[in-house]
């Protein structure tokens, strides 16, 4: 399948399970859900964030096992509002549900990695041919409308011998509830404490500055359009997009370019604070060790533990199976680091805990 067409046209969310995606974005709701579920066996909504790799994967496993699976690119929030609703089989976010998101959900959920995922700076300025270096405190002053000139001696002092210009910063932030939110920001609050008082860490933020708009796709799109923006989107994004992107200062002072190397360098770095089996839920912005790309992040795949269908039970854990085993292979060609092999081994095993019937 052609990554560009995936990219530029986002609203094909359901093209490779077979349905017709509406537009709406994460408040689209139910509505949304069932205009969208015609001719799927199982249906999904949530992030934006993997939505290249996932659209392959339902792809691919619809190829090989005549499953087809219909996913709503609509945002982590709305993916959360979803399953909660239960207008969907499963969820996807990129901010782990937090303890009063899943007490409202109507049994257990289970939080699956699925790959790991750059969040990137992307800017439009003219002339600028390599990558400008920014501090996490020069990120979080940006965004909190307080540099405002490209030419600023605050990104100056970082970029020796580039000719910035002194043009305004226009930011361009997500206006729907969004798990990339939950990552930039959970990296802001982790480097600056004046943005972890304000506005802090969250899925939708009171921003100070700038322009919303709606996915990662608007992020870039409104980006690319647009000389002197800033922005955030996941690294495949802003490359099919041909953004260019920042190299952030790491915990251990390096400037860092997002790449699948030094997104894996970043889970290597936090390794020794994996979970246990029984949660998933984990930071690993900000990460220690060389050539650890700081806005990492893992995204996960959200499952009721309890699935009322035998016979979606066994669809949805074959899938779970096939992804781990088969499907991170296809991660790595759209700009996502694959899992660690000592974490599929353990995701594998807890398959087997998801059970066909009522939810307690």
């Amino acid at each position: 399948m052609n990554r560009r067409i995936l990219l530029a046209i986002p609203l094909l969310a359901a093209f490779a399970c077979g349905g017709d995606k509406k537009a709406g974005g994460a408040d689209s709701g139910t509505t949304a859900a069932a205009s969208t579920t015609s001719g799927a066996d199982l249906t999904g909504a949530g992030a934006t964030f993997p939505y290249p790799i996932y659209s392959k994967w339902f792809s691919d496993y619809a190829t090989k096992a005549g499953v087809k699976i219909n996913y709503q690119s609509i945002g982590s929030g709305g993916g959360i509002r979803q399953l909660t609703e239960g207008t969907v089989d499963f969820g996807a976010s990129d901010a782990p549900m937090t303890d009063a998101e899943l007490a409202k959900a109507k049994g257990p959920i289970l939080h699956f990695p699925t790959v790991l995922g750059a969040v990137v700076i992307t800017y439009n300025l003219t002339g600028i041919d390599k990558a400008l270096k920014l501090s996490g405190d020069a990120v979080a002053h940006i965004f909190a409308g307080k540099i405002t000139k490209w030419n600023d001696s605050r990104i100056a002092s970082l970029n020796p011998g580039v000719k910035l210009p002194a043009k305004d910063i226009l930011v361009v932030h997500r206006s729907d509830g969004s798990g990339t939110t939950y990552i930039f920001s959970d990296f802001l609050s982790a480097v600056s404490t004046a943005w972890a008082a304000a506005p802090g860490k969250g899925k939708e933020l009171s921003w100070p500055v700038g322009i919303g708009a709606k996915g990662n796709e608007g992020v870039a799109g409104q980006v690319k359009q647009t000389e002197g923006a800033i922005g955030y989107t996941e690294l495949a994004y802003a490359k099919q997009n041909h953004l260019a992107t920042a190299a952030i200062a790491n915990q251990a002072g390096e400037y860092v370019e997002p790449s699948i190397e030094s997104a894996t360098a970043a889970a290597a770095g936090i390794s020794s604070k994996l979970p246990p089996t029984t949660d998933f839920r984990i930071s690993i912005v900000n990460a220690p060790g060389a050539g650890a790309y700081p806005i990492t992040s893992f995204t996960w795949l959200l499952i009721p533990k309890t699935i009322p269908s035998a016979k979606k039970q066994k669809q949805l854990t074959d899938f779970l199976r096939w992804y781990l085993t088969q499907g991170e292979s296809s991660a790595a060609s759209l700009d996502y680091a694959p899992l660690p092999q000592s974490l599929i081994a353990t995701l594998t095993a807890r398959i087997d805990s998801i059970a066909a019937g009522t939810a307690p």
